[in-house]
C-alpha cells in the first residue's frame, strides 16, 4: 500500500477514536450592532450502527454508486440533488441526531432544516466524504476475531465427542 493511503487512513482511525466530526453550516445571519454575522454551525459524527444500516439504506435507494458522484459535473450535481434531496438529508441527519431519543424525534426536522437552510455544495460534500467513509472495510478484523471465538464452533479436542 502507497504511504500516503497508510497515512490517510490512519487518520481516519484517529478521527474516528476521537469521534471529532465535520462541521457543516447551518445558517449565517446578521444582528444589530455586531461586525460578524452569526453563524450557526452543526457537526456530523460517525453513527452508530443503527444509523449505518439506516444511511445504507437510503444510500442504497439512490442507486449511484460513489465513484460516480466523485466524478458529478455541475448539472449532474443538480440533478441528483433534485431527485434525491430529501434521501441526502436524512442520511446526513443521521450523522447528526445519533443518540435513540433523537433518531426518533429529530431526525425528521433536522433533515428539514438542513434541506432550506444548508447550502448544496456543503450537502453534496459532506455526502460524499461520509459515502467514503461508510465501507465495510473497518468491520472486516472484527467479524473474523468472532469467527476464531465462535463459542457455539466445535473445539478440535471436541470433535469426535460433540461434547
Amino acid at each position: 500500500m502507497d504511504e500516503s493511503v497508510i497515512r490517510q487512513v490512519e487518520r481516519e482511525t484517529a478521527d474516528a477514536l476521537l469521534d471529532v466530526g465535520v462541521s457543516i453550516p447551518l445558517k449565517s445571519f446578521r444582528l444589530p450592532f455586531r461586525k460578524k454575522p452569526v453563524q450557526l454551525r452543526v457537526t456530523m459524527r460517525r453513527p452508530t450502527m443503527n444509523g449505518v444500516i439506516r444511511i445504507s439504506r437510503e444510500y442504497l435507494k439512490m442507486g449511484v454508486s460513489s465513484e460516480e458522484m466523485w466524478h458529478f459535473d455541475k448539472e449532474e450535481e443538480m440533478q441528483f440533488l433534485a431527485e434525491h434531496g430529501k434521501g441526502v438529508s436524512r442520511m446526513i441527519a443521521h450523522t447528526i441526531c445519533r443518540g435513540w431519543l433523537s433518531r426518533h424525534l429529530l431526525v425528521g426536522l433536522t433533515a428539514w432544516l438542513i434541506r432550506n437552510w444548508v447550502e448544496h455544495e456543503y450537502l453534496l460534500a459532506a455526502m460524499t466524504k461520509f459515502v467514503c467513509l461508510m465501507g465495510t472495510d473497518p468491520f472486516i478484523p472484527i467479524i473474523r476475531s468472532a469467527e476464531r471465538i465462535n463459542p457455539m464452533k466445535p473445539r478440535l479436542s471436541h470433535e469426535k465427542k460433540g461434547s
